[in-house]
């Protein structure tokens, strides 16, 4: 099937280049993008975005099509932060995506201190070596493993496949998790839910920030990183240097709205808008 919407308020490129998502690649007009065992073919045409897909509801929630972005574009113009209206304006096509919770405890664990195309290489070779096989549109492709899965590898698996360090945090949070499941998490308050996932061997502040944004759709969280503390200190003349601190300065400054402009303002500085 294919599902259709306003391309003003979703841009294919600024949605899947943002760092939120890593398992997808370019392809014809748009993008082939994978989450947990699906796929999809997503592309912009004229003065339209275009989801071509197996399941259509999947990818209707995935790609967040029932919330009003006009709304929040605006909301983050009203703050009349200069950096924060360019990315607005000129990124009111980036969406926030409502991932697989497991998918991106394990893909923001292998994402710090590392680059994009290592994140995306690593997890590629894990979904290859241990997920199930999948076809969409007449090619084949790797389906996300389970935890159970990817606790069988063991360690070794992890180092031999360049995850470097994080091969025992793989290891050890995927055997907790095949062991204890991750449902109690979903019904946590945000607070509790950072306090729980920093409990997992290999998760630190940002990292559990990014997993409760990006994974269980927390959109109060603001995940600090390098990018994130040069506009503070550049466009809010910030002066506080525990990564911390600053974090709470944002959620306390945007609320229940700090995802979207964290996403804006990460948008505008990292496109020198």
């Amino acid at each position: 099937m294919t599902i259709d919407y306003d391309a003003h308020y979703f841009s294919p490129r600024d949605t899947l280049e943002c760092g939120q998502i890593f398992r997808f690649t370019p392809y014809g007009e748009g993008y082939r993008v994978y989450s947990a065992d699906k796929a999809c073919y997503v592309y912009t045409r004229g003065n339209t975005t275009y989801i071509e897909c197996d399941d259509g509801e999947y990818f209707y929630n995935f790609f967040d099509l029932g919330r009003d972005y006009a709304e929040i574009n605006d909301k983050a113009k009203s703050y009349n932060v200069p950096l924060l209206t360019r990315g607005a304006e000129l990124g009111a096509g980036l969406r926030l995506l409502n991932q697989s919770a497991e998918e991106m405890i394990y893909s923001f664990i292998i994402s710090q201190n590392n680059n994009i195309p290592r994140i995306k290489g690593i997890i590629e070779r894990i979904c290859r070596a241990l997920g199930d096989e999948s076809e969409f549109g007449g090619e084949k492709y790797s389906a996300f493993p389970s935890s159970a899965a990817l606790a069988a590898a063991g360690a070794p698996f992890y180092k031999n496949i360049g995850a470097g360090y994080r091969d025992e945090y793989l290891a050890k949070t995927s055997a907790r998790i095949a062991a204890e499941g991750i449902e109690k998490l979903f019904a946590l308050p945000t607070a509790e839910l950072k306090k729980e996932l920093l409990t997992y061997t290999g998760i630190g502040p940002k990292v559990a920030d990014c997993i409760s944004l990006f994974g269980f759709a927390r959109r109060e969280c603001f995940p600090v990183d390098t990018w994130i503390e040069k506009l503070y200190r550049e466009d809010f003349g910030g002066t506080l240097k525990d990564r911390n601190k600053i974090n709470f300065y944002f959620c306390n400054l945007f609320g229940k709205d700090a995802g979207y402009m964290q996403q804006y303002l990460f948008y505008a500085k990292r496109e020198n808008l």
